[in-house]
Order: C-alpha cells, then sequence, then structure tokens
C-alpha cells in the first residue's frame, strides 16, 4: 500500500467510515487493495436515521424524491450519483425529484455537501443557491443559514432582498457567509469557517474517486 493510500485510509479510520462490516467493511477492503469503489446509497448510519419516515440501513439507495432525516446524536453518510453527503444530528433533507430544477432542500440541521461538475439548485430556509462542481458547509434554521462554500463556485440568492444576487468562488473556506430573514439583521453577513474539517471533506470526495482542490497542501486550522 503506497503512502498517499495509507493517510486516506488513516483519514477515513479516524471518522469511522470503515468500522464495522458490510459496505464499510467493503469499502476497507477494496482500499487496502488499491481499488477505489463508487457504492451508492448509505454507507454509514450511526443512531436513529431514517429515509421517508422509515429506518434506513447500509446499502440503502437515497433517491430523487426521498426525505433522510437524523435524529439526536445521529449521522448519516450516503452517496447519490457522484455527489455525496455527510448529514448530522436533528437535520431533515429532502432530495427534489427533477434534480435540475431543485437538487435537494434543506428544512432544518446541517449537512455537508461534495458535488459532481454541472449546475444544481440548493434551498434553504433564508436563500436560494446556484452550485457549480463545488462543496459547501450548511446550518440552517428558520430564520438564519449558515453557508460556508468550501471550494468552487456559487451565486446566493437571499429571500429578504429579492434580485439580489451573491456571486462567491472560493478555493479553501474563503467566504463563509450567514444569510438572514430577520428584519434588523443584513441579508448578508461574512463569517467564519465553523464545524466542518477538511478530513471529512477528503472522505466524502474519496467515495466518488476524487480530492478536494486542496489535498497535500498545509493550511492553518480553522
Amino acid at each position: 500500500m503506497n503512502k498517499s493510500r495509507r493517510q486516506l485510509l488513516k483519514q477515513l479510520t479516524a471518522l469511522g467510515l470503515l468500522s464495522g462490516m458490510g459496505i464499510s467493511g467493503l469499502i476497507r477492503n477494496a482500499l487496502a487493495a488499491g481499488n477505489y469503489p463508487s457504492v451508492q446509497g448509505m454507507h454509514k448510519i450511526r443512531g436513529d436515521v431514517r429515509i421517508n419516515g422509515k429506518r434506513a440501513r447500509e446499502g440503502q439507495p437515497v433517491l430523487p424524491g426521498d426525505k433522510v432525516t437524523t435524529g439526536a446524536d445521529s449521522e448519516a453518510i450516503y452517496v447519490i450519483d457522484r455527489n455525496a453527503f455527510l448529514q448530522r444530528s436533528n437535520s431533515v433533507v429532502e432530495f427534489g425529484k427533477e434534480a435540475a430544477k431543485q437538487f435537494f432542500r434543506i428544512v432544518t440541521g446541517r449537512i455537508l455537501s461534495v458535488f459532481e461538475p454541472g449546475e444544481k439548485r440548493l434551498a434553504v430556509p433564508t436563500a436560494t443557491i446556484g452550485i457549480r462542481g463545488t462543496a459547501c458547509y450548511i446550518e440552517a434554521e428558520p430564520k438564519k443559514v449558515y453557508f460556508c462554500l468550501c471550494y468552487g463556485s456559487a451565486e446566493v440568492e437571499p429571500s429578504a432582498e429579492p434580485g439580489r444576487v451573491e456571486r462567491i468562488r472560493t478555493t479553501h473556506h474563503d467566504h463563509p457567509v450567514f444569510i438572514h430573514h430577520d428584519k434588523g439583521m443584513p441579508s448578508m453577513a461574512n463569517t467564519v469557517a465553523v464545524n466542518h474539517t477538511d478530513d471529512e471533506l477528503i472522505m466524502l470526495e474519496w467515495l466518488n474517486r476524487r480530492r478536494p482542490p486542496f489535498y497535500g497542501q498545509t493550511f492553518s486550522s480553522y
């Protein structure tokens, strides 16, 4: 096993993706052998994870029109086509039946996502976000959304300011923002990167045989 593969195996193990049996065990064995599988559906389930109200299982596909929910102290890692997601606890995410019009809507909660090339539209409580082959982390509340474009490009249309489009382009968590829909608050305000890591992004990209653009570079922690 070469140095790069050993490093990646160590990162995935630290994140808990390679523990246990089932698909995670298959991934571990494939990585050790030098193969890079792209397996659809649920890769990791911790706690109460549901698809359309029913308990999810490892290996179960997530399809257009599905709603994925996580309970308290729960987490899900899953792949749809060549897109991968780390959905944290107390989160509700709905995937559109027509992905070209609305790829997903975050009702509430937190999700880290990496996307294949191409345009997609995301709906959050305070904005519509158009993305292109990128990665982002979102924390959604009814009147405030945290949005970090980890790398790539995006167009943000805040609901509180119809007609405004904020174009963002980043290489490494360069321009996180709060998007408000509350009187007395700016529709968009700059902030700092929080609550997601480069190791998590590396893990999600690896699930689709990719590496993030910053891979192999050294940055200060945030």
